[in-house]
């Protein structure tokens, strides 16, 4: 049942764009529109297919100081997938080996390879609000994306700032 949770919560994650975006973060000037980005977010398996899930952030350029800035995006920095996939990494590296996470994850229908939960589990320097949920520590970020993902009309996408709260990623400037 854990794993059909989690597999559903990261697939309906896939082609959200996230195009929220305060001021430059550089200099605070104005910014308009640069493009749209597809990020891979997860990896997981269907059948005996993997399949990328995908979100898309938005690029800015500041009309000041000409930097490129992306939207508020659901990854941590220096993390190439996303956050509740890492978070998923941290919290089951907290109660077992490595190796053993990457094989958990596989049965849930995740792909993550030993060493990227490892080097996920050592860097990490945050607190990850966990439960207990079918005898395993659970991030509290893919049970509030489940409840956000069970409440989508057929044909319809997560919203971005509830995603991004769900997460625990604050907005960096509010619009």
């Amino acid at each position: 049942m854990l794993a059909d949770l989690v597999q559903m919560t990261l697939t309906s994650c896939d082609g959200v764009l996230f195009d929220q975006v305060g001021s430059c973060p550089h200099c605070g000037g104005e910014l308009s529109g640069y493009d749209v980005r597809k990020k891979q977010f997860a990896l997981v398996m269907e059948g005996e297919q993997k399949k990328a899930v995908n979100v898309l952030v938005k690029r800015f350029l500041c009309r000041r100081c000409g930097q490129v800035s992306l939207a508020d995006q659901p990854f941590y920095p220096d993390t190439r997938i996303g956050s509740p996939v890492v978070d998923l990494c941290v919290t089951l590296g907290e109660t077992m080996p490595y190796s053993r996470v990457s094989s958990c994850l596989a049965e849930m229908g995740i792909i993550v390879d030993r060493w990227t939960v490892r080097n996920y589990a050592q860097k990490n320097n945050r607190l990850i609000p966990s439960a207990d949920m079918f005898g395993v520590r659970v991030p509290l970020s893919i049970v509030a994306i489940s409840t956000l993902a069970a409440g989508i009309p057929e044909g319809g996408r997560l919203d971005p700032r509830a995603f991004l709260a769900a997460c625990n990623i604050p907005p960096r400037c509010e619009l």
